[in-house]
């Protein structure tokens, strides 16, 4: 699965129509996320650093949550350097990780528990990777 990191306001214009997951590398204001969702119709994720959250508006939460784009906390530490890159990748070992956890008969919680002190990826985060793994499935 791949991440598009978007750095500044400008960035947005310059995501494709096919990004489904998106990780804002800054602040963005309630325009900045319509803008957004207009130009990646195919989007079912937005990912924001944990400092960020709290200025997200209930009424944008309200149109992701219409929208069925779900928004997650957390951060890529790739954004956090010099060169940001375009794209972070979630890698494959870790949707095996979740198939072996998953076999051993974890319930969701202790998966998220265990894959969270493995990856130091967010809890929304790897809660979003279970349900789309689950709903690729079907």
């Amino acid at each position: 699965m791949k991440i598009r990191t978007v750095k500044t306001k400008e960035e947005i214009n310059l995501c494709r129509i096919d990004e489904e997951m998106v990780h804002f590398a800054f602040r963005p204001s309630n325009i900045d996320i319509l803008s957004l969702v207009k130009i990646c119709p195919s989007l079912r994720a937005i990912h924001i650093p944990y400092w960020y959250m709290k200025t997200i508006s209930n009424s944008t939460r309200m149109f992701l949550e219409m929208q069925a784009i779900t928004l997650l906390e957390g951060d890529i530490w790739d954004a956090r350097k010099k060169d940001i890159i375009e794209y972070s990748i979630v890698k494959p070992e870790i949707f095996d990780r979740m198939k072996e956890l998953k076999k051993k008969g974890l319930s969701e919680p202790e998966i998220v528990g265990t894959l969270g002190k493995e990856t130091e990826l967010s809890k929304d985060f790897l809660k979003f990777l279970l349900k789309e793994k689950a709903m690729n499935k079907k």
